[in-house]
């Protein structure tokens, strides 16, 4: 599990990118790049790290699923996830 301090920085960045978003686009069509460097340094999308939705786990993410490859194979193995089976791991 992920540390609560960690998962919340995480969700304020997330914030923080959904605010400036609109005006990160409108300075960055103008070519405005002293603009964009006054901007928080956390609202730039390429900070945001993916997590795992259930464990908060950053690390072997798989992004068509939104989990990690850990809570993959354990909710493979009780068959929860549709149309995946176990071959041999």
């Amino acid at each position: 599990m992920a540390k609560e301090s960690m998962k919340a920085r995480e969700v304020k960045r997330q914030k923080l990118v959904e605010k400036y978003a609109e005006k990160r686009a409108k300075l960055k069509a103008e070519g405005d790049y002293v603009g964009l460097s006054r901007l928080p340094r956390n609202s730039n999308p390429t900070r945001l790290h993916n997590r795992c939705k259930l464990t908060g786990r950053p690390k072997g993410y798989m992004r068509q699923f939104g989990i990690s490859r850990i809570t993959f194979r354990e909710m493979a193995s009780q068959g929860l996830i549709p149309g995946i089976k176990k071959a041999s791991w």
